[in-house]
């Protein structure tokens, strides 16, 4: 009989022991995942602490580049309107030229 007891006190021992080193081995997978949600928690507390500066210096840059662009497609207009002035020139010029080349033309061929 203190055979039977020693032996199933030494059975649980020896599942309580296993259930300590489980325990033990949990503590230190714990440990590892908090030392690196600590190390998350400080990078992205720098990384949030900087966003509304940068937030702020993003929205001035757009502002700056949407006044740039702005003078810009007033200066492509005018080039356009330019142009379009040029063009106009020159088919004006063409067209009184050739008249006075035709006219010019028949005086010779009617001398």
């Amino acid at each position: 009989m203190v055979i039977l007891v020693v032996v199933i006190n030494t059975l649980i021992s020896l599942i309580l022991l296993y259930t300590a080193w489980r325990v033990w081995q949990l503590k230190q997978q714990l440990a590892h995942i908090a030392d690196k949600l600590t190390a998350y928690k400080s990078c992205t507390h720098t990384v949030l602490d900087q966003a509304p500066e940068n937030i702020y210096l993003s929205q001035q840059n757009i502002y700056n580049l949407r006044q740039k662009n702005q003078a810009l497609q007033t200066q492509i207009q005018q080039v356009q309107q330019i142009l379009s002035l040029l063009l106009l020139g020159r088919q004006i010029w063409q067209r009184y030229f050739r008249r006075l080349e035709l006219t010019s033309g028949k005086r010779t061929v009617a001398k």
